[in-house]
């Protein structure tokens, strides 16, 4: 006869089991333990005892997601906020991690991605280029105004670009990427 298994160890496991593949937020574990019918008051006793040794760590978690995020995909303080959001981490500790990133990085790796990008659109046509490049930076968080005017620099640093960069108006642009009624 087998012995009866014990629902803590089976929650112990299922958290050991998530955490192997890479760190992970309290609302992860929560959800995975629950989706596996783990108890909630189990649930809650494992997550505080793995808080409470230092297995688990939001804080610490999102401040490892932000740069890791930052510097390997180039995305913005606003997508890794969203980011954090979805993985159940508090405003305060999204915050917080936030604050390790200075506005000025920021805006140098959107700089870096304009760079590389332009060097792989160098046959298009400027305006298809404007388009992609805007449209990447848009993907990854930035502000509209950021990337018209990050773009606008870097096509008029090319011969075959600089006249038709010369007349984009970031501004005009910017504001009407936040208008609704302009669409």
């Amino acid at each position: 006869m087998a012995a009866p298994v014990d629902p803590r160890e089976v929650a112990r496991e299922i958290c050991l089991r998530q955490l192997a593949v890479r760190p992970r937020t309290r609302a992860e574990l929560r959800a995975a333990m629950q989706k596996q019918g783990v108890e909630d008051e189990i649930v809650v006793e494992i997550l505080d005892r793995y808080d409470e040794v230092g297995i688990i760590d939001d804080a610490a978690f999102a401040k490892a997601w932000v740069t890791s995020r930052h510097h390997g995909r180039g995305l913005s303080r606003r997508a890794l906020a969203g980011e954090l959001r979805r993985k159940g981490v508090s405003s305060d500790e999204v915050g917080e991690a936030l604050d390790e990133l200075p506005p000025d990085v920021e805006e140098e790796t959107a700089r870096g991605l304009v760079a590389r990008r332009l060097r792989v659109e160098s046959k298009a046509a400027p305006d298809v280029v404007f388009r992609r490049i805007v449209g990447m930076l848009a993907r990854k968080g930035y502000p509209p105004g950021l990337a018209v005017r990050l773009v606008k620099e870097g096509l008029a640093e090319r011969a075959d670009a600089a006249e038709f960069a010369d007349g984009i108006d970031p501004d005009a642009l910017a504001d009407a990427a936040l208008d609704p009624d302009a669409r």
